[in-house]
């Protein structure tokens, strides 16, 4: 009797240790998520390589981190992250074409100051400013959202918004199968225009191209006043003729 006396007391002993160390443990509510952070989203993706390379060389990674972490914009934000397939259907030499500020500009292209949903897609008001800014305004895209089909064009490439890699505010990252390319970067330039003639280089009436036209006086005679010449010329031989003589 003693013993199993014993046996129930190390038993509640026992369970009494487990109680305590199970309501000191926090629950998975208490431990705090990590910041948001773009790059490691795009690594879990497995195919966005050259769309992380872009971001590292021009510090937009850093920089998107940074802000996400400072709660620098309250708004959150969302970014279009093309595959590596679709940076390899670009023309070849397209990046490399490209100046530094260029390509901040192109990566910047593909993130919105604003966290969207796919439903919150749906109410988009048109153009949607980028965090890209051009020569003379802001970079922006078109949302084109029909019942579950959700579009983004740039006025030179439309693509569809596929699958969430991720959609926690304040980030949202959604993959495309092309890359957002701007008006402001690939669009057709407009022609110079014309370079003014210079002043005091007027062209003169009557003044071709190899220089001014002949006077009058240049001219061969012809007409009467060949005939007249001609005549002249039989009187004087007459003259001296007669005085030889």
């Amino acid at each position: 009797m003693a013993a199993r006396s014993g046996i129930v007391v190390v038993a509640a002993a026992l369970l009494a240790l487990v109680a305590v160390s199970q309501a000191q443990a926090p629950g998975p509510s208490a431990t705090p998520a990590g910041p948001p952070n773009v790059t490691a989203i795009l690594v879990k993706g497995g195919q966005y390589t050259t769309f992380m390379r872009l971001m590292k060389e021009t510090q937009q990674d850093t920089q998107l981190n940074s802000q996400l972490n400072n709660s620098f914009n309250g708004n959150g934000y969302t970014v279009f992250a093309p595959t590596d397939n679709a940076f390899n259907n670009l023309k070849p030499g397209t990046l490399n074409s490209l100046t530094q500020q260029q390509q901040v500009s192109l990566v910047q292209a593909h993130i919105l100051p604003q966290y969207y949903t796919m439903e919150s897609f749906q109410t988009a008001s048109n153009p949607v400013r980028t965090q890209a800014s051009g020569e003379k305004e802001p970079i922006t895209v078109n949302i084109v959202a029909t019942n579950n089909q959700v579009n983004v064009t740039t006025g030179l490439v439309e693509v569809a918004v596929n699958n969430a890699l991720s959609a926690v505010k304040p980030l949202a990252v959604y993959s495309v199968d092309k890359v957002l390319l701007p008006q402001a970067l690939f669009g057709a330039k407009a022609p110079a225009p014309a370079p003014a003639a210079p002043k005091g280089a007027k062209t003169k009436k009557g003044e071709g191209a190899s220089g001014p036209a002949a006077s009058d006086d240049d001219a061969a005679p012809t007409g009467a006043a060949g005939a007249r010449a001609v005549g002249w010329g039989m009187a004087g031989m007459a003259a001296l003729l007669g005085y030889l003589l």
